[in-house]
């Protein structure tokens, strides 16, 4: 199985660089997992839904037909982190090929890239910065392997 992180470009910081780094190489340990960043076209911010639209379909492309997409949205499903834990034992177990998760770009994203989703996951009822959210995601990607593997990290 493979875990692909897709996402919207985002702003480019040390930081948010640094996080990405630390846990891909801390994923990497549990599963084949990937970043893929699609460019998104600067627009007045008048025109966010021609940004929202263009953006859709460079996500859309980038996804198979087999792949089970989580997309994250504030307005999505809440889980506690052993609740993720379990979802993703069931999905490694499942035969998907691969997950995607899904963080959209500023705009949010088309109805049409919602209906692709099979999960709608909310990481907070905060509205969170881009790469807030990326580093957010991947420590729950993480945790979820420490909890699942009883792996000393979470501590409920």
């Amino acid at each position: 199985m493979k875990f692909v992180l897709l996402e919207v470009a985002p702003a480019k910081e040390k930081w948010a660089q640094s996080a990405l780094e630390l846990y891909t190489e801390k994923i990497s340990h549990f599963v084949d997992f990937s970043n893929l960043v699609v460019g998104s076209k600067s627009t007045d911010r008048s025109d966010a839904n021609a940004k929202r639209e263009a953006e859709a379909a460079l996500i859309l492309k980038a996804l198979k037909p087999d792949d089970w997409v989580v997309l994250l949205d504030e307005r999505g499903q809440s889980l506690t982190s052993e609740k993720w834990a379990l979802n993703l034992e069931r999905l490694q177990m499942s035969g998907k090929k691969r997950i995607v998760w899904i963080l959209g770009g500023a705009y949010g994203v088309t109805d049409e890239v919602k209906k692709r989703a099979n999960l709608q996951f909310c990481l907070s009822p905060f509205v969170m910065n881009h790469l807030v959210a990326r580093t957010v995601l991947l420590e729950q990607i993480y945790r979820s392997f420490m909890i699942s593997k009883n792996l000393p990290y979470h501590n409920a």
